[in-house]
């Protein structure tokens, strides 16, 4: 067998090891080694939480949450790009996990693997759902000269000094309130208000809408 001389740099002695094998390759293959050992040891640990899990086991739930969920919430937010969305998202996907744990079956696969599949599967339809409703808002505002619930913007902008729309107001949330009198009361657009609250414009989109609706609702009602 072949040697090859190296020197130990804390003694400056020469050390022989086998042609091909120095101590930089010793311990790259010791920490895969490790790297495998610890992922089959936190498969085999997240299969027998599951298995807890699927009997109705809420402790079993939560250490399954803390162990993963960075995970999951890191993948979702490669897909969405949108903090909100995605955590949103990633809490969805784990209240599936929690009606469905019946549903694993350790062989098709890991339990950490499943939950990616279900988090991308959830990611990629919120993405859908999204671009449905841009797409939905699109056609409406060119086919609509007053643009989405102008109606709404201009009862509220000829009652504004009433104490009926005040309520009204009251009765949204703070995020909503805040989003919609920077919208329609300061004259700023979407993403004008969007850059100044800090969010994505689509979350500013919703925002809006829904606080838009609640006023329609209120205000029809008075």
């Amino acid at each position: 067998m072949h040697a090859t001389v190296v020197l130990d740099e804390a003694r400056r002695v020469p050390v022989t090891t086998p042609e091909g094998n120095t101590p930089a390759d010793d311990v790259c293959s010791a920490d895969a080694a490790g790297a495998h050992r610890a992922r089959t040891t936190e498969s085999a640990e997240l299969h027998d939480t599951m298995a807890r899990v699927a009997n109705g086991d809420a402790d079993a739930f939560a250490e399954l949450y803390d162990r993963t969920s960075a995970r999951v919430h890191g993948m979702v937010l490669r897909v969405l790009r949108d903090p909100g969305y995605a955590e949103e998202t990633t809490q969805e996907v784990f209240l599936q996990a929690w009606r469905t744990a019946s549903n694993f079956d350790p062989a098709r696969g890991s339990v950490l693997s499943w939950l990616m599949t279900l988090a991308h599967r959830r990611a990629v339809d919120r993405v859908r759902s999204e671009q449905a409703g841009t797409d939905r808002e699109a056609l409406y505002e060119t086919t609509n000269i007053a643009g989405p619930f102008d109606h709404v913007t201009e009862e509220v902008t000829r009652r504004l000094e009433h104490q009926s729309v005040l309520a009204c107001l009251d009765s949204l949330t703070d995020t909503q309130r805040e989003s919609v009198a920077m919208a329609y009361y300061d004259g700023r657009t979407y993403r004008e208000v969007a850059s100044q609250l800090g969010v994505a414009l689509s979350t500013v989109k919703t925002r809006i809408r829904d606080g838009l609706t609640r006023l329609r609702g209120c205000l029809g009602g008075l």
